[in-house]
Order: C-alpha cells, then sequence, then structure tokens
C-alpha cells in the first residue's frame, strides 16, 4: 500500500505501481500523479485495509504524507513510531541507551537569538527538530560565528516555510547537537514482519569539504556495499529493537569515522530516500525497492555485487544556488547539463519555479574516475542556467 504526495512522483514509481498492481491511496495529488488510475483507493477502504493487519506494509514516497496517517490512523501505533523517527529530539531520546554520552538540546525557533553558543563544545549542528533534504542545517566552529548562524536561519526559514507541511518541515523547535565527524553515508532499509532489518541500498554522501552540508552527489557501489552491508545491518538490528518496527520502511542518515565508530544522524520514516533519489537502487543494482519491501524481499547482494564490480552509479540533484532568483532564470540548458558526464543514464527534468532544483541526473562511472562528480560538487551549476 502506498501514499504518493509531492513533491515528486518518478515516471518508475508509476510504472511499479501498475505493474505489481500496487493499491495507492485516493487524493489529489495521487490523481495527479497516476490519473484515473485502478489502483486508487478510497480513504475509508484504505484505512480499513492498513488497520487489518498488526503492522501493514506501508510506504510514502513523501514524507508529505505523514499528516494524513497521523489523522486517519491515529488508534494505531504507527503515528507515533514515525514520530519518534521524524523528530530528532525524539530520536535523540530514542538512541541514548546506545549513545549515553551523546549531547543535544532542543531550542525554540524564537530564542535563538539568546542561546548562548559558549555552552556547546565546537563544532556542533543545529537544524530544524523536523526537517527534510538539509534544509536549515548549519555547522557552527566558533562563538564568533553564532550571530550571522542565526541571521542564515531565520533568512531560510522565511523562504522554505511555505514549501513543505509541517509534518515534514517545521521550524518552530530546533536542535543543537554534537557534530558527528567521519565519512557521511545513506541507508535504505526496511525492518521485515519479524522486525529483521533489509537493506536494499548504502549511498555514500559526497561533499565537497567538510563545512558544506549540501545534498547534492550520492553514490553507490559494489566496494560501498561489501564494505559495510555486516556493520550496518547490526546497527539497523539495534535501532529497530529499541523502537520494535515490524514492516517499517526508513531512510537513515549516519556517519563513519576512521577508527570505525558509527554516529548516527537522523532517520526519515515510512520512505527510502528522498524525492526520486531512492530509484538509484534500480539504476544500481536493477532492483526494485518499493516492490521489494511491499512484499518482503531481500537482495541477494553477493550475485548483485559480483555483477557490477568497478562500477559506481550516482545521483546528482541539481540545485539552483540560493543567490539565483528563480523568477530570473529564462531556461536550462540541459543538453550541456548531460555532457558533463561520460556515461549519463536518465535525466529527470524538475520544474525550478515550483523548488530550487532544475534537475536529478543517474550516472555511471569506473570507480577510479570520479573527476566529473568532484567538479560538479564544487560547481555553482550557475553555467547551465539561462537568465531573462
Amino acid at each position: 500500500m502506498i501514499l504518493l504526495d509531492k513533491p515528486y512522483v518518478s515516471e518508475y514509481l508509476k510504472g511499479r505501481i501498475a505493474m505489481h498492481n500496487i493499491p495507492v491511496l485516493d487524493t489529489p495529488e495521487a490523481r495527479a500523479a497516476l490519473g484515473a488510475s485502478p489502483n486508487l483507493m478510497p480513504a475509508e477502504r484504505f484505512s480499513a485495509m492498513a488497520r487489518e493487519a498488526e503492522a501493514p506494509r506501508l510506504y510514502a514516497n513523501s514524507e508529505n504524507a505523514i499528516g494524513w496517517i497521523a489523522r486517519h490512523l491515529a488508534d494505531t501505533g504507527l503515528p507515533d513510531r514515525i514520530d519518534r523517527f521524524k523528530n530528532k529530539v525524539r530520536f535523540r531520546q530514542l538512541l541514548q541507551p546506545m549513545y549515553p554520552d551523546y549531547g543535544f538540546a532542543a531550542v525554540a525557533f524564537d530564542e535563538l537569538d539568546e542561546v548562548d553558543p559558549s555552552f556547546y563544545g565546537k563544532p556542533f549542528i543545529i537544524k530544524p527538530a523536523v526537517g527534510f533534504f538539509s534544509l536549515g542545517v548549519h555547522k557552527v566552529e566558533s562563538d564568533e560565528q553564532w550571530p550571522q548562524t542565526v541571521a542564515a536561519i531565520r533568512d531560510e526559514v522565511d523562504s522554505i516555510r511555505s514549501q513543505y507541511p509541517e509534518q515534514v518541515l517545521a521550524v518552530d523547535t530546533f536542535i543543537i547537537e554534537e557534530n558527528i565527524p567521519g565519512d557521511e553515508y545513506a541507508v535504505d532499509v526496511y525492518w521485515d514482519e519479524a522486525g529483521q532489518p533489509v537493506i536494499l541500498n548504502i549511498l555514500y554522501h559526497m561533499f565537497p569539504d567538510e563545512n558544506h552540508l549540501n545534498d547534492r552527489v550520492y553514490v553507490t557501489s559494489p566496494d560501498i556495499v561489501r564494505e559495510h552491508l555486516a556493520g550496518f545491518t547490526e546497527l539497523m538490528d539495534s535501532i529497530g529493537r529499541l523502537a520494535g518496527l515490524k514492516n517499517f520502511p526508513s531512510h537513515i542518515e549516519l556517519r563513519l569515522d576512521a577508527d570505525g565508530r558509527v554516529g548516527l544522524i537522523e532517520a526519515n520514516p515510512m520512505r527510502f530516500a528522498g524525492w526520486c533519489v531512492a530509484d538509484l537502487t534500480w539504476h544500481a543494482w536493477g532492483i526494485d525497492p518499493y516492490s521489494m519491501y511491499l512484499c518482503g524481499e531481500r537482495p541477494d547482494w553477493d550475485a548483485l555485487i559480483a555483477q557490477r564490480e568497478g562500477t559506481v552509479t550516482s545521483v546528482v540533484i541539481a540545485d539552483i544556488s540560493s543567490d539565483v532568483a528563480t523568477s530570473d532564470i529564462a531556461a536550462v540548458d540541459y543538453d550541456a547539463f548531460t555532457r558533463h558526464f561520460t556515461e549519463p543514464l536518465e535525466l529527470r527534468r524538475i520544474d525550478w519555479t515550483e523548488y530550487p532544483v532544475f534537475a536529478f541526473m543517474f550516472a555511471r562511472h569506473t570507480k577510479d574516475n570520479l573527476s566529473e562528480l568532484d567538479s560538479i560538487l564544487r560547481s555553482d551549476l550557475k553555467e547551465y542556467l539561462r537568465m531573462k
């Protein structure tokens, strides 16, 4: 069972829904994506079916749909399990048995000016307690940096407050937390009906340097999965036991330091990687993450890795620089953007007038030549914009 919502429903996901005859909650957003699909199911029947199982297999392509679950399945335990993951303060509280010494604090948005930054060890991270897509996330390295950080947060809040519902991005409360060092990874995982974790993809989050926290480039490869599958599965098992999870999908972000210590960043409930980044699993491995979860299937990682040795598959989120007004853009040179990649797999054009992103690009690379990703990370991408 699937709930569809903005900001984006990929053609790949639409095709899988039709192929596997997956029930979809009938909403205006679902109709806009699917038209008069026979898969659409009225809300009363959908919610009744969700209650038939102790732990129904539900998937939401967007956290915008969390509000419907909170309203219509309020008498089940699902909304609380979702909130324990989505609310970063509650998530930190959940993880305290695993990380008893980890420091964090909640602070009201209206009280940011009153915060004494010297009280917190440096560097620290500040971000919305309920957030999405690295929106409003800042790293603070010194006390002197705090006033400009608060000013930047206020500017960002003014510009992004209307783009997402409060279940996805709520800016009334922020969390200040210890910086977690190391390389950043993301795991698309579900816990099956027995509560066992099933990892469907492991993504490495590339950054141009340690001071940038943007969502621009994610990659996966046989080397990445082979190195981390066992350890990350053990970690997911611990999380699942703490939260009592069954038939529950999530996109988990974490960091791994040079000594092999893992620090959990956040967990995004009811979905895999956001927008259409979850489709990287199909491009990289040839497996469908949605039907695997909904049908309770497991990847044969040994076989998948053997078939794709030496390759790296990426997704590039072509975001528009914050100093560019989208109203000033006349066009995007998609041909030039595509030519940047040696082996582009699929370009997905995005309406930049609605969201500050103009494309998602899936591409393949050899593991010893990632220079084209390096240059994309360091670019402001303005060379692909044609201004009015």
